[in-house]
């Protein structure tokens, strides 16, 4: 909830229930005010390696994607890399982009501070 979402954005809610079948939901407001809704199912969960998960806006849910987040251990760290595919077309696929740059560049903020608290 601290650091999810582009830049700017405030997360209102989260839940997930990180197991095969299991379903997450996400929503945060933008600056601009607006409401975003994402929801779907994982579909692998390998603990400490990887999950793979469906991505749908509630606005469209006919545009479902996929998110795979891979996990690899790298000295005392960990790298992730993110994959997020099967969009429905380009200006789609950049928007996710420019959102998931801004989400993890709040992700290592908040490590940051947490590493210093």
């Amino acid at each position: 909830m601290r650091w999810f979402g582009p830049e700017g954005a405030e997360t209102i809610s989260a839940e997930a229930d990180p197991r095969i079948g299991g379903r997450y939901h996400v929503a945060f407001s933008t600056p601009d005010g607006e409401r975003h809704d994402v929801a779907g199912v994982y579909k692998e969960v390998v603990p400490n390696e990887r999950l793979v998960f469906s991505w749908a806006w509630r606005t469209m849910p006919e545009r479902e994607s996929q998110v795979t987040l891979t996990f690899r251990p790298d000295g005392d760290g960990t790298v992730l890399i993110l994959t997020h595919e099967q969009f429905f077309d380009e200006p789609a696929r950049d928007r996710h982009h420019e959102g998931w740059s801004g989400c993890f560049d709040r992700l290592e903020r908040y490590l940051l501070e947490e590493a210093v608290a």
